[in-house]
């Protein structure tokens, strides 16, 4: 039935356009009204009454301008195509960013791909890491002097204010952006004086607002230099950024599938996400607060930026409605913390556990895609 009202409709649209003048012709309903300014007919200016004595003096609101064809231009006129604009500015992988008296740097990469550029940086000037924490996107360099630095960094702190009997640390968040693949980067630093043991805590408002600033322009020069160059990022340490620690599929008391995967469930919950987007199967819906994600194995994964075409539209080629419910095979991929781990499992629902066949198999493509 789909079928003969969609070639109905197509026959309708081309008896429409074949010989239908009085729909597209030059008197049709859609017919192309951009000359009919030529038809305009000049008035005479308006006049005031004779008994005003005082008045403002009337000026036309729209004039006609001096070096426009007058109007005794004939035929149709052509309306000129814009020109091409003469340069296009190219989006540049990273910007700097301010607000007030902080700064930060804004990259055109999400946070996987940002991290190992900036743990270059720190590490080519001297700091030694001290705790790296890529699920959450931060790391924190160790307490140094100043002459333990690179000559250049050496100097930024003594420019700074930063005593050379001072120890200095840095911190650095790199946070997903506003847009979808950006990046947000951004540097605290923290200072305590010679001979001093005390862990001075990071705030998160800048105490060395100079400082911060110079390590985040000399950062963004640093970061440039390298897309100049072309240079490409570790693709292990992108994998890594959010990609579970330990992996292992093992079989409950039960005998049932389980998939363990580490002991991060915020991180867990990201990386199954990812895998399961590249699987092949259709994620309907997701519960985070439950810890779930309804997949449907009948269909295939959805594409991002997929639409289907005209004819598809217009003919209803695409299954129905009540085609993917006779033929859907839903699950639920339960992602439950237990101890000190992170288990990930496959229900049919939540009262039933999925054939040991089923959850195996999903759980081995959740498994190659972590990997």
């Amino acid at each position: 039935m789909k079928r003969l009202a969609g070639l109905s409709a197509l026959a309708l649209i081309i008896s429409s356009t074949s010989g239908c003048g009085w729909i597209w012709g030059p008197e049709g309903y859609f017919r192309d009204r951009g000359s009919d300014y030529l038809e305009a007919q000049q008035t005479a200016p308006m006049q005031l009454p004779p008994d005003v004595t005082t008045s403002k003096r009337l000026d036309p609101l729209l004039p006609i301008p001096r070096n426009v064809a007058d109007d005794t231009a004939k035929g149709e006129y052509i309306v000129p195509r814009p020109q091409p604009l003469s340069a296009a500015a190219d989006v540049t992988p990273y910007s700097l960013q301010k607000t007030g008296d902080a700064s930060w740097i804004v990259a055109q990469n999400p946070p996987a791909e940002v991290w190992p550029v900036a743990v270059q940086f720190f590490q080519d000037n001297g700091f030694r890491l001290d705790e790296q924490r890529p699920q959450t996107g931060e790391f924190t360099t160790t307490w140094q002097h100043a002459d333990e630095l690179s000559a250049a960094m050496a100097k930024r702190l003594s420019a700074a204010g930063v005593g050379s009997d001072s120890e200095t640390r840095v911190r650095v968040r790199i946070e997903p952006g506003v847009q979808r693949n950006t990046s947000e980067v951004y540097v605290v630093s923290a200072q305590r004086p010679a001979g001093s043991t005390a862990d001075v805590a990071f705030t998160n408002r800048s105490v060395n607002t100079g400082l911060d600033a110079a390590l985040v322009d000399d950062m963004l020069a640093s970061m440039s230099r390298i897309s100049e160059k072309g240079g490409s990022v570790s693709m292990l340490a992108s994998r890594d950024f959010d990609a579970p620690s330990r992996v292992s599929l093992t079989e409950d008391g039960s005998g049932n599938p389980v998939l363990n995967v580490g002991n991060d469930l915020d991180r867990a919950w990201s990386s199954v996400g990812r895998a399961l987007e590249q699987g092949e199967w259709r994620v309907e819906d997701i519960n985070r607060s439950l810890g779930l994600y309804y997949i449907n194995l009948s269909e295939k994964a959805e594409k991002k930026d997929e639409k289907p075409g005209f004819f598809s539209s217009l003919f209803g080629s695409g299954p129905s409605k009540e085609e993917i419910e006779a033929r859907a095979e839903r699950y639920q991929v339960r992602l439950s913390k237990v101890g000190e781990n992170v288990e990930v499992t496959v229900e049919k629902n939540i009262n039933t556990v999925a054939p040991a066949d089923v959850a195996r198999k999903v759980l081995s493509v959740i498994q190659d895609n972590l990997g």
